[in-house]
Formats: C-alpha cells, structure tokens, sequence
C-alpha cells in the first residue's frame, strides 16, 4: 500500500463513534448472519445485511450523520443529493426525519425501485444523464438556481464517518475478524470501513470488491491517484462511479491490503444463493462481496464477514434475473 495519509486528514475513530452516537436509535444496527459452506464448509463466513438498514442500503448512515450535523436553518432551506439510487432514497428519507425539503438527481436509467423508493420518502426527482458526472454537474447547477445544501454520495468525510459505523459494528461484534470484504462504488462504505476496522483490528484484512465493467479503483491504485474512466456499464448499479472521491482514495491507499474485480456473471448466481440459503434479497451490487468469496477471488483469511451493501431491487426487476440464471 502507498501512504498518502501524511498530506491528507484521514476520518478519525473519534468521527466514527461520534457519528455512532448520532445513529443510536436512528439507524438499524444491522446483524452479522452466519453463511454456511460458502467457501469450504471450514473458514467461518459471516454477511453483513445491510439491506435491512433503513432505506434498504448502508447509505442512510452516511445521509443521516451528514444531516444531522447541519445549521438548522440550512436543513430547513433543503438538500440536494445527485444519486444513482441508494443515496437518494437514504437522503430523502434522512430529510423526511428533519422535516426537510429534498431534492434526489438521478440518471435517466434508474431502476423503478430506487426512483419509487425516493418519492415514496417525499423527495423530489430530478433525471439527469447517466453518469456521475452528469448527475453532479445538475446537482450544483440546483443548488446555484434554488439554494440548499449538497449531500455529497461519497467523497466527504462525513459521509465516510456515517458509512464507516459498518465496520465499528463488525469489531465490535467480532473482534477476532480475519478478512473483511466491502464493495467499491464511489468509495464511501469502502473508505469507511476499512479505517474503522483496521482501528479497532489493525491485523484484519481489508479487500475492496468493484465490477470489472468499472474498474474505478484498480486504474487508480495503479496510478497513485483517482482516475475518471471514459463510461461504466454492468448490473451493479449501485458500483458505477466513473471515479472513486480524492478523500476516499486517501482512506483505500492507507488501508485497504487489496482490490479485486468481479465479472457481471457471478452476481445473479450470488443473488439466489443468498435468497435461498439465507432468505435476503440482494441487488447485484449488494451480492458483490459474496461472489467475490465463492468465486475464489479471495482468500479467506480466518474469520471473514462479506459487507452485502444494499437490497434495493423491485419484483419486477427480480423476476428478471432470475429467468436468465
């Protein structure tokens, strides 16, 4: 790993229980579920469903710390949040329990669920290309023409502090933790939880999960800094950044041991396993971490928890799927 901590303030452990603290009561602390024979009957697998967290995804940690750590006169004059889907709903919602106005920017190409989630939660949709970028560059131009505070997805240390109370749970529910595997979006549930963990358990083993079709993080730990990739692509909507946050990519270098890359292929199969044999329902970026285990792309190293990230996935889009598996 390349140390690039000496030039950047990295979220401290004071950050994440202090964002635990603003969770307790709020946030769903989610269980750690034994996974039976998911590699060779003998290394001890556990999940982290994180699709029972409210608004069906980690995101509502992140959301909830951010908000609530802002001026209430701010809160009051509304958010906007630019979103592939996740974020949106966790923000709406997170401002629906501030009694504040939201605004969600999501791409042309959301999923029924998430875009129904989020005005279900009162929040106002905006489309927006379908990319990143795209749905950022809109998110500013709002907050330029209505006011409101920006809900950044991942790259701000708030957000990472909120995401990051994934891994204070895991320490603390299983101290003798030997690898932890944690999907690879933007970068704010990876950042976080890697740094809470390697906190708490510095000998644990970190190891990010990111589809193929988006490399994001594989390109830029190879060139020592972000790289914004031309387009992403793939079932793993929630994992499609162009680019992973500066912050973040500070938090990944310092403490994440590796990164591998998991083809679209594996997650539906993943997707039923975990229905069948746990009775979760995953989306595909959800089910990452546990193709990335049963693929063999990842070596367990003693006790192992896979962070499932998200379940937020209509019938509809189910029924999909699971035809073509």
């Amino acid at each position: 790993m390349t140390s690039v901590a000496a030039h950047t303030s990295l979220v401290t452990l004071y950050e994440f229980r202090d964002a635990a603290s603003r969770l307790s009561g709020i946030a769903v602390r989610t269980p750690l579920l034994r996974a039976e024979d998911v590699i060779d009957g003998e290394t001890p697998v556990w999940v982290k469903p994180e699709m029972l967290q409210r608004g069906g995804a980690f995101k509502f940690r992140g959301a909830y710390n951010f908000l609530s750590r802002l001026d209430p006169a701010d809160r009051a004059a509304g958010v906007i949040a630019p979103s592939s889907g996740n974020h949106a709903q966790a923000v709406a919602l997170a401002a629906r329990l501030f009694g504040a106005p939201a605004t969600v920017v999501m791409p042309t190409s959301v999923t029924a669920a998430k875009r129904a989630g989020a005005e279900r939660l009162g929040a106002r949709v905006v489309l927006a290309g379908t990319t990143t970028q795209d749905r950022m560059e809109r998110a500013l131009e709002l907050v330029s023409e209505e006011g409101g505070t920006l809900v950044p997805p991942y790259d701000d240390r708030t957000i990472i502090a909120g995401q990051g109370t994934v891994g204070l749970e895991i320490a603390e529910d299983l101290p003798e933790v030997g690898t932890v595997l944690v999907p690879v979006g933007g970068g704010g549930l990876s950042a976080g939880v890697a740094a809470a963990i390697k906190a708490l358990v510095p000998r644990a083993r970190l190891v990010g999960v990111e589809p193929s079709s988006a490399p994001k993080l594989s390109r830029a730990r190879a060139a020592g800094a972000p790289v914004r990739l031309a387009s992403t692509s793939g079932l793993a909507d929630g994992l499609l950044a162009v680019e992973v946050g500066a912050l973040n990519f500070a938090h990944h270098q310092e403490f994440l041991d590796d990164v591998v890359l998991v083809d679209d292929s594996l997650l539906v199969d993943s997707m039923r396993w975990l229905l069948d044999r746990l009775k979760i329902v995953a989306e595909p970026s959800g089910a990452i971490t546990l193709a990335a285990l049963r693929a063999g792309l990842v070596p367990a190293e003693g006790p192992t928890v896979a962070v499932l990230s998200g379940g937020n996935i209509e019938w509809s889009g189910l029924r999909a799927l699971f035809g073509n598996a």
